[in-house]
């Protein structure tokens, strides 16, 4: 693995201090001071930039001597993983111990990773699943920048072809330009823009290649935006026009006459919520706007806003669906994602609104919550949850069997998905009745000490939080070392409540 852009003062004092913390931790009883809980960022950091990183980018899992990692395919050597929990969230947690310590380790890992994500933005604006750094498979892919290029020359492979009419999912769809696809699905373009938003700003807005990058990714993911605000999966080039409004006029959901319970192989939903891939993108461009101060970004967030409003099912339903079809219908996409009402999206969709009120003050991304929060109640199972779908006018709780079968019974489903979800309802309302009541609604939950001790005990002398479990090889075969492995995910949970305590004391 690469390893050049590991800074060269990284030293392993703070494995010394951190053990420090260890004992003092295993005989107090007091929460954590904040050099030990310092010591416990550097040290997880320190780990990650040393070990772990593949050309200042990760995956999500590694083995840790770094040899080994995945994503939801194979990661390895000259391969980082950009979805969500790799390379970008991983760098959101870096910011965020730099904000709290003001310790420049985070501050370069921070740095690396924009610098992987910045090799890897695609031509159409944003980002794959992955980023290739062999060169041979490089040279097949449209980045923008050359690697050879230290000074992130534009890359020439891929020639801007303007965007026909209607443009949209219509044209998207055809997959003509399969390599330069922008995803915005599973968080991956998105996240990738919140973190170099996020590190252009802690930068003073000084490093001109950073900026250039997100300000391009910004233009192509609001060209990308459809006139009645939502986005799609993704979109294989730069959209020269937006999607016309007489092929996707803006207009209200609506139920289908009917529907086939069988699935036509078709992908006709351009709208999408499904993996909140609108509700991400929505909260994106609030935080382009509030780094930028930038009404184009603030407007793009409004106009989401607004789909979340018009995307709200009529009577006897009034929550959302997955992904509506120009026509603003609910329609299937994948074999086991049909038009349905969705338990999760209506959730996500909820949260969405709320943070859009939080952001703007318009009241009226509040009135969707009361009707919907009180139709989800009487869709709960009994045990609590929900279905991940109840079909449409009748809203009985629809599943799948193992050969992809539309099924009132739930005792035979496939593993591979989550057709049954937690209920977030009790947490929606609470916070929904915080802000009408006026009363100051903190995002952040409040951090103890114990939490924070627990966490510090709990990591390993080499600055890690190792977990049972495997990592895939470079043939894809699973590996389970015996020491157990480094998850993206966990790291970044934990570095990112030990940020929030320093934050919060």
């Amino acid at each position: 693995m690469n390893r050049a852009f590991y800074p060269t003062f990284l030293r392993l004092s703070g494995f010394a201090f951190l053990l420090m913390a260890f004992q003092s931790l295993g005989s107090a009883q007091s929460a954590p001071s904040g050099d030990q809980v310092k010591a416990s960022l550097r040290a997880a950091t320190e780990l990650m930039t040393r070990s772990v990183a593949d050309h200042g980018g990760y995956a999500w899992v590694s083995s840790v001597d770094g040899r080994y990692s995945h994503g939801e395919g194979v990661a390895g050597a000259n391969r980082v993983w950009v979805q969500p929990p790799g390379t970008p969230a991983v760098g959101l947690a870096f910011l965020a111990a730099y904000r709290a310590t003001g310790d420049a380790v985070h501050l370069d890992a921070a740095k690396a990773v924009g610098d992987a994500l910045i090799q890897g933005q695609l031509q159409s604006g944003g980002w794959g699943y992955s980023i290739e750094f062999d060169p041979a498979l490089r040279a097949k892919l449209p980045y923008r920048v050359l690697l050879k290029h230290p000074g992130h020359s534009l890359s020439k492979v891929f020639t801007t072809a303007p965007t026909p009419y209607p443009g949209g999912w219509e044209i998207w769809k055809k997959r003509q330009f399969k390599s330069n696809m922008t995803l915005i699905d599973d968080d991956t373009t998105p996240c990738s823009i919140r973190f170099l938003c996020e590190l252009d700003q802690t930068l003073g807005f000084e490093d001109a290649v950073v900026h250039e990058a997100v300000e391009y990714a910004l233009r192509t993911t609001i060209a990308a935006q459809y006139p009645a605000g939502a986005w799609g999966h993704n979109y294989d080039r730069f959209s020269t026009t937006p999607p016309s409004i007489d092929y996707y006029p803006v207009i209200a959901a609506s139920y289908p006459e009917s529907w086939s319970r069988t699935w036509a192989k078709s992908y006709s939903g351009c709208y999408m919520l499904n993996d909140r891939i609108t509700q991400n993108m929505i909260e994106t461009m609030l935080v382009a706007a509030r780094v930028y101060n930038d009404d184009r970004y603030r407007s793009s967030a409004i106009a989401g806003g607004d789909f979340l409003l018009r995307s709200q099912m009529p009577e006897p339903q009034p929550a959302w669906a997955q992904q509506y079809d120009r026509h603003m219908q609910p329609v299937w996409d994948r074999q086991f994602e049909p038009p349905a009402i969705s338990g999760r999206e209506s959730q996500d969709a909820l949260r969405t609104l709320l943070v859009l009120y939080r952001e703007t003050g318009e009241q009226r991304f509040l009135k969707p919550l009361p009707r919907a929060i009180e139709y989800l109640r009487t869709c709960l199972r009994s045990d609590g949850r929900l279905a991940r779908y109840y079909e449409l006018k009748t809203n009985r709780p629809i599943y799948f069997s193992k050969d992809y079968q539309i099924t009132y019974d739930d005792r035979s489903m496939p593993d591979h998905y989550g057709f049954v979800v937690d209920s977030h309802l009790d947490e929606i309302e609470r916070d929904y009745q915080a802000i009408t009541a006026a009363n100051p609604l903190s995002v952040d939950r409040k951090v103890t000490g114990q939490q924070v001790a627990e966490l510090i005990r709990s990591q390993s002398a080499n600055g890690g939080w190792l977990e049972p479990g495997f990592v895939r090889d470079e043939r894809g075969k699973k590996v389970t070392p015996k020491e157990g492995v480094i998850a993206s995910a966990t790291m970044i949970a934990n570095m990112e409540t030990l940020s929030q305590y320093l934050e919060q004391h």
